[in-house]
């Protein structure tokens, strides 16, 4: 615990020396959470450390609500979860979530900010939280949004729970190809490519009717 909140100090200060951070989304003030490379250039990702930091509190004095979304499918979110994150496998349901009521922050000097990730953080969280902004973009006026500040879990579900499995519950982990599970498997992956042709389809109808 005294090495966990060491490192999280360290990196707290790090932070408040570091002026050349890039900008979030609405180009309002620069990324609060140190960030790192990963699989997708476009995104911002943070380390399992960092995501600890945010958890242990460490940010509390600036941060209001920290959303996490958690991507996997149902069945792997039930065999262990970080604590406090939502369970959204389906963009449909992740727009209702954050856009059709969108969390505001009560101060003006606070954030709200939302972390994605999935069981390695290589495809569905990268895929929820570009999601999430083309979505912000097509409902605001640029530059303007409502969620400005998004990350990404390196490593994900995967990488996070080996280091820091107090901070999940249950502490154990249910990879998304569990032998048991195989059938949940198909069931969500064709939920998904359903909803996935359902909103081609849409988007097809709209930009026909706006020609």
């Amino acid at each position: 615990l005294g090495r966990s909140k060491s490192v999280c100090l360290a990196t707290v200060e790090k932070i408040l020396d570091n002026d050349e951070r890039e900008l979030i989304g609405d180009s309002s003030k620069a990324y609060l959470l140190k960030t790192v490379e990963g699989k997708h250039q476009d995104l911002k990702y943070i380390t399992p450390e960092m995501m600890d930091c945010v958890l242990s509190g460490k940010y509390k004095d600036t941060i209001e609500r920290c959303v996490i979304i958690d991507c996997r499918y149902p069945y792997e979110y039930e065999g262990g979860h970080i604590k406090g994150a939502i369970n959204l496998p389906l963009e449909q349901d992740v727009e209702a979530y954050l856009l059709k009521e969108p969390i505001v922050p009560q101060s003006p000097d606070k954030r709200v900010i939302i972390i994605f990730h999935c069981e390695f953080s290589s495809e569905r969280g990268p895929r929820m939280c570009r999601f999430i902004r083309k979505q912000d973009r097509n409902s605001n006026e640029y530059p303007k949004l409502h969620y400005p500040e998004l990350y990404v879990l390196k490593g994900g579900y995967k990488d996070f729970f080996p280091s820091f499995q107090s901070q999940c519950e249950p502490q154990s982990y249910r990879p998304m190809h569990h032998e048991d599970f195989k059938e949940h498997l198909k069931l969500f992956r064709s939920k998904s490519r359903t909803w996935a042709g359902d909103k081609s389809k849409r988007e097809m109808y709209s930009r026909l009717k706006n020609q």
